[in-house]
C-alpha cells in the first residue's frame, strides 16, 4: 500500500470550514500532518499544524512530502492541486465539491503525464484503518483488517465499513473515488492497486446508479483481477430518469458499447452478474458474502 502511518502530508485549504474540521481529525488519528496551507493565514497554527501562505514557503522547512489534502473552495482547487503536483507531491486527495468540469479534465491530464494518483473531488478520501487517514472519513467505524472497501459515496463507504466491523471483518483500506460527474481515480485504478496489495483478501465494490464505472468495473474485474470482489449498487428502487444526489447520476443516458440501459440498477447488477460477482442486495447481506468468499478462496489455497 502507498499510504503508511510515516507518510508526510499537507492541508491546503487549512483555515477554510472544510479545512479546519479536516485537519484535525486528521492529525488525532495519527497522521503525520507536517503543514497547512491557507493564504493569508500564514504563521498561524492550527491544532499545533503550522499555517503558510504558499506550498513553496512550507517545503524549505518541512523537506518533501507524500499527500496533500485539498480543502479549498471549488474555483481555488485546480491552483491547490497544480501547486502541490509542481512541488513533487504524487498523492493529491480532493475533499472539495463541485470543482468546474474542464478544471478536472485539466487536472487529470496533469495527473496522468505526471503520475499523480488523484482522488475526488466529493470525496472522504481514503482511511487506512490504524494507520493513517487522508480527509474525513469518521474512522470509528473503521478497523483494521484485510476488506479493501472502493465506493463512490462517501456516506455509504461508512455504511458498509461499520457493516463489515460489526460483524468482524476489518478493512485494510476505505476510499471513495469520489461524487462528482468528472472524477480523478476509476475503479478499475483501484481495483488494480487493492490486487497488487499484500494486506487486502477480498474487494468490496459499493457503486449506485448513473454513469457507466461499475459496468466497467465489473468488465475490468473479470479480465483483470485475480483476488473475490463483492459488489453493492445503492439507488436500485429510485425512479427511472431522475437525477440522483451526486452529479450525472441519471439513468436515461446511451453509452456506447454497454447498452441502452447503461446507468440503471439493473445494467450494473447484470454487468456484475455476467461477470460471476456475488452481488448483496442491501448493506447487511455483504459480510456473508464476504465470508463465503475467504472461504472458498482458503480451499482453493489448502487445495
Amino acid at each position: 500500500m502507498i499510504f503508511t502511518p510515516t507518510s508526510k502530508v499537507i492541508v491546503q485549504g487549512i483555515m477554510e470550514p472544510l479545512g479546519v474540521t479536516c485537519a484535525p481529525l486528521m492529525k488525532e488519528y495519527g497522521t503525520q500532518v507536517v503543514a497547512g496551507i491557507s493564504p493569508g493565514f500564514g504563521g498561524q497554527t492550527l491544532k499545533g499544524i503550522p499555517v503558510f501562505d504558499m506550498l513553496e514557503q512550507a517545503l524549505p522547512l518541512i523537506g518533501s512530502v507524500d499527500a496533500a489534502v485539498i480543502c479549498t473552495p471549488p474555483y481555488a482547487a485546480l491552483d491547490a492541486a497544480l501547486e502541490a503536483i509542481a512541488a513533487g507531491i504524487r498523492q493529491v486527495i480532493l475533499i472539495s465539491q463541485g470543482i468546474p468540469p474542464l478544471d478536472m479534465v485539466h487536472l487529470i491530464r496533469k495527473a496522468e503525464a505526471t503520475e499523480t494518483l488523484l482522488v475526488g473531488p466529493n470525496s472522504p478520501g481514503i482511511i487506512v484503518p490504524g494507520q493513517i487517514l487522508l480527509g474525513i472519513h469518521p474512522p470509528n467505524l473503521y478497523t483494521p483488517g484485510s476488506v479493501g472497501l472502493i465506493s463512490r459515496s462517501g456516506t455509504l463507504t461508512y455504511e458498509v465499513a461499520w457493516t463489515l466491523t460489526q460483524a468482524g471483518l476489518g478493512q485494510s483500506i476505505g476510499v471513495s473515488v469520489g461524487g462528482d460527474m468528472i472524477v480523478g481515480s476509476s475503479f478499475p485504478q483501484w481495483l488494480q492497486i487493492l490486487d497488487e496489495d499484500d494486506r487486502t483478501e477480498v474487494i468490496v465494490l459499493v457503486g449506485e446508479i448513473g454513469g457507466d464505472s461499475e459496468e466497467a468495473a465489473a468488465h475490468y474485474i473479470e479480465e483483470a483481477i485475480d483476488k473475490p470482489v463483492v459488489a453493492y449498487i445503492a439507488g436500485r428502487s429510485a425512479p427511472r430518469g431522475r437525477r440522483m444526489g451526486h452529479a450525472g447520476a441519471i439513468i436515461d443516458s446511451q453509452i456506447a458499447d454497454f447498452g441502452p440501459d447503461v446507468g440503471s440498477a439493473d445494467s450494473k447488477v447484470n454487468a456484475f452478474k455476467r461477470a460471476k460477482i456475488p452481488v448483496a442486495d442491501r448493506p447487511s447481506e455483504i459480510p456473508t458474502l464476504v465470508n463465503e468468499l475467504i472461504k472458498t478462496s482458503a480451499q482453493r489455497s489448502a487445495g
